[in-house]
């Protein structure tokens, strides 16, 4: 039994700093503390997030103890992971409107009764700088330094300011003021987590076990899940939305996100991908990854209906079971519609795709367009309909 419950958690992972200490943790047979950290810098949560939020919930179905920390200190400062320029910090006000959203947002996955919700700005706010130039005693720059984006912008002469050497050592003690076993985190925070490691082992506690998590692709299946991307899926998004957003997946993608978003067991998905392997049709199971996740934070009701207005845009719409995959690459952050459709074979010319959008003849994801200038982002992907018959899943990409 043990064997199957360390299989499930690792399901999806990444990386687990240590396994060993994580298999010892969990024969001890007590409530482990298990901790993630998300910092409220935009207002709602979207199934990238949910990746972690995921994994919690496996542990607190396992009767461990789930620690959720909003990071309303720490967003202040702004972690600049994966950014190559100091990331713009937030105001008191803002992190604490996009705060009150996400604690909504967690219950509709985590068991309310059973979360604690963890503000970092309880314990930070009572240290004082004295307090903190001693935690800033306890790491070296040249360690830093080995973080990979500070790596980058030392070595290329951009600025790196001082309070962003902080934000590592903030989330680090996060987790020794929270006494955490176990972080996790996306793939982007290894470096961020093992220094909680570090200065759990120098506050004279047992260092957490670091458990990394895949960043989610986006809609586009290259760039990772982002709103500020615009390939995101929200989990406050209309049931409708939701649906259409995941059916627009490609078919390789939809396995990736069973793995990651699914509760369905593992033995489950692989026997589903074997029987798309011999000829079943995608779209069967997408309907079904689509309905999940649209049950979880909807409900079942919305889930049954959203299928219904699916078919009914598409299906009745004589919208064909195969269609064309096209690739179309550009330069710019956007395309017009029209020139799209042009690139895409849809129409044999850009006045005509104009004329047919004019005329009503033009759908994205089943909804009409009449703005013929309308800009198509880069890095998504939509299934785009000309007439009755004509129908492209278009990836748009630079």
């Amino acid at each position: 039994m043990q064997d199957e419950v360390l299989v499930g958690l690792l399901r999806g992972t990444d990386e687990v700093l240590i396994k060993q200490e994580l298999i010892r943790k969990l024969e001890e047979g007590r409530p482990l503390r298990i901790k993630a950290g998300f910092d409220p810098t935009a207002p709602d949560l979207h199934l990238g997030h949910t990746v972690l939020i995921n994994k919690l919930k496996q542990f607190q179905d396992l009767g461990h103890e789930v620690m959720f920390l909003i990071g309303d200190f720490t967003g202040m400062i702004g972690d600049p992971t994966g950014k190559n320029v100091t990331r713009k910090p937030l105001t008191r006000e803002e992190v604490m409107q996009n705060a009150k959203t996400y604690e909504e947002q967690i219950f509709k996955i985590l068991d309310r009764n059973k979360t604690r919700v963890m503000f970092n700005s309880s314990w930070m706010n009572a240290m004082s700088p004295a307090d903190l130039i001693q935690l800033a005693a306890k790491h070296t720059v040249a360690r830093m330094l080995e973080r990979d984006d500070f790596s980058k912008r030392f070595k290329g002469g951009q600025s790196i300011a001082i309070h962003e050497f902080l934000y590592p050592l903030i989330q680090g003690y996060d987790s020794v003021a929270m006494k955490a076993d176990v972080e996790l985190g996306g793939t982007d925070q290894k470096f961020n987590l093992l220094v909680g490691r570090q200065l759990q082992e120098v506050f004279g506690q047992k260092p957490q076990v670091v458990i990394t998590m895949p960043i989610l692709e986006g809609l586009d299946g290259v760039q990772k899940m982002s709103k500020s991307l615009n390939n995101y899926i929200g989990i406050a998004d209309a049931a409708d939305e939701m649906f259409g957003k995941i059916m627009s997946i490609s078919d390789e993608l939809m396995w990736r996100y069973f793995e990651l978003l699914s509760f369905r067991p593992m033995v489950e998905i692989k026997l589903w991908m074997r029987e798309c392997l011999e000829g079943a049709n995608p779209r069967t199971y997408k309907v079904r990854l689509a309905q999940e996740i649209i049950e979880r934070f909807h409900d079942s009701e919305a889930a049954v209906k959203a299928l219904e207005n699916f078919e009914a845009r598409f299906q009745r719409g004589a919208m064909p079971d195969e269609i064309d995959d096209i690739d179309l690459s550009i330069e710019a952050t956007s395309c017009c519609i029209a020139n799209l459709l042009k690139e895409a074979g849809l129409t044999n010319s850009t006045s005509e795709a104009i004329r047919l959008i004019n005329q009503g003849a033009v759908k994205i994801d089943g909804e009409k367009i009449s703005d013929s200038k309308l800009e198509i982002s880069a890095n998504t992907q939509n299934i785009y309909q000309v007439g009755k018959r004509k129908f492209a899943r278009v990836k748009l990409s630079n």
